[in-house]
């Protein structure tokens, strides 16, 4: 270890700042631990120059489980963390996009991520390969810098009631801060009623003239919920995944309701 130092001690956070050097390779860590919050942040600088060596970070955790629960696309999927068959033994690595989770009756930990998606679990302990440099069929691959960030996410309960989904999605899409506005207001270009309903995508339509909104739920739960718009349509219509109109979707100048089954991904096509 080349340097161990406290940088930030504030009101709002502090950060640990560490400094590593292994064989040709240096890693800087900032570690930031918050007020308001059981996040702790990794955020990590890497500057690497091994061939055929796997970097991962290790979390050995004191929670009594057989599976672990990983982020998909739309959705999430479980996995066994013990080797009892062939078939557990070759599922040495899973993927997770935005976060894996360990959990038992009262309690959790989740490890969030930016950018990196290779978990491995056994027994207690949660890893994350960071980098992996191998040498086929680049043979000067990760031989890089490297910018990233994880987190470790302490929580009550599961996944669910902890709202790891909702963590992960704060790391992956950090709120801008900017001057102006008044304290206590607030305004949403579009929100919904129920925390296991996500908003995943706003985007301009395929053909330029409409706005998309693409929302799914990620509990495994059927759920009625209202969406509220902070914008004034004159049409709403239910389409599929390339934009093809299904059905029109009643609504009134504050919003809409939906009902969406356990999963399930939502498309809506609204006309200013």
């Amino acid at each position: 270890m080349e340097r161990l130092e406290w940088t930030e001690v504030g009101t709002l956070r502090a950060t640990l700042e560490i400094d590593r050097k292994i064989s040709n390779s240096l890693i800087k860590q900032k570690i930031h631990f918050y007020r308001d919050s059981r996040r702790i942040d990794f955020e990590t600088y890497v500057d690497w120059k091994q061939h055929q060596h796997l970097l991962k970070v290790h979390f050995p955790l004191n929670v009594h489980t057989d599976e672990a629960t990983f982020d998909i696309q739309f959705g999430n999927v479980t996995r066994k963390v013990h080797t009892n068959t062939s078939w557990d033994v070759a599922r040495f690595e899973s993927c997770g996009q935005k976060w894996a989770d360990l959990s038992e009756g009262h309690y959790g930990v989740s490890l969030l991520n930016d950018c990196k998606y290779g978990h491995s679990v056994k027994d207690g302990n949660l890893a994350l390969t960071l980098i992996k440099s191998g040498i086929e069929p680049n043979p000067m691959s990760d031989y890089e810098e490297h910018y990233f960030t994880y987190a470790l996410y302490p929580h009550a309960g599961n996944w669910r009631d902890g709202g790891t989904v909702q963590e992960a999605y704060k790391l992956n899409q950090p709120a801008y801060a900017v001057k102006g506005g008044v304290p206590g207001s607030e305004s949403s270009l579009i929100s919904v009623d129920k925390n296991n309903v996500i908003i995943e995508t706003i985007k301009e339509g395929e053909d330029g003239s409409d706005i998309i909104v693409r929302m799914y739920e990620c509990d495994n739960a059927l759920t009625k919920a209202h969406v509220s718009l902070g914008i004034k349509a004159s049409s709403i219509t239910e389409c599929n995944l390339i934009e093809e109109e299904i059905a029109p979707v009643d609504f009134n100048g504050h919003g809409f309701d939906i009902e969406i089954k356990p999963y399930e991904i939502k498309t809506y096509k609204i006309k200013l």
